[in-house]
């Protein structure tokens, strides 16, 4: 029975696949997005706003692609092969590394949309509400992180207890 319930860390294989797959479609996608915008601006003599916003959102799919990889590698890290080669700044180690990692990314694509709401001249009006709703979030993602980070070792005055 205990063999059959170590196999099943086996079926985040298709999970962490398939968040690899994802990922490397929006990361196509958006790249395909940014190259467009290029080719539009040079052609249409697309006005400076419009073009930021055209990149500001592909750049933002590029990102969750990211969070996507990020995700598909730490799945299969942790439950698979825990030897694959990813640059030190990936290992996941735990699930806190996972989180910690998805948080930062989470934040990079809060701040993208709101830059583009920001310079998004349609959106005007949403500027306060958007900037306050991503303040608001960022500031709930680094109060969880700080709340649920694990204690590496005991701090010098403990010990001295």
């Amino acid at each position: 029975m205990r063999q059959i319930v170590g196999l099943t860390r086996y079926s985040v294989i298709v999970p962490a696949l398939a968040a690899m797959l994802g990922a490397l479609l929006l990361m196509a996608q958006g790249s395909y997005y940014v190259v467009l915008a290029v080719i539009d601006t040079i052609r249409e003599r697309t006005p400076l706003k419009d073009t930021i916003v055209d990149v500001l959102t592909a750049v933002d799919a590029i990102l969750l692609g990211t969070v996507l990889l990020v995700i598909g590698y730490g799945l299969y890290e942790l439950f698979v092969d825990s030897g694959i080669k990813v640059p030190a700044w990936l290992q996941i180690r735990d699930l806190d590394d996972l989180k910690s990692k998805l948080i930062g990314v989470v934040v990079a694509i809060i701040a993208v949309v709101y830059v583009g709401v920001l310079v998004d001249a349609n959106r005007a009006q949403d500027v306060l509400s958007y900037g306050a709703g991503a303040g608001a979030l960022v500031l709930g993602l680094a109060l969880f992180a700080w709340a649920t980070k694990k204690k590496d070792s005991p701090s010098a005055s403990d010990s001295t207890k």
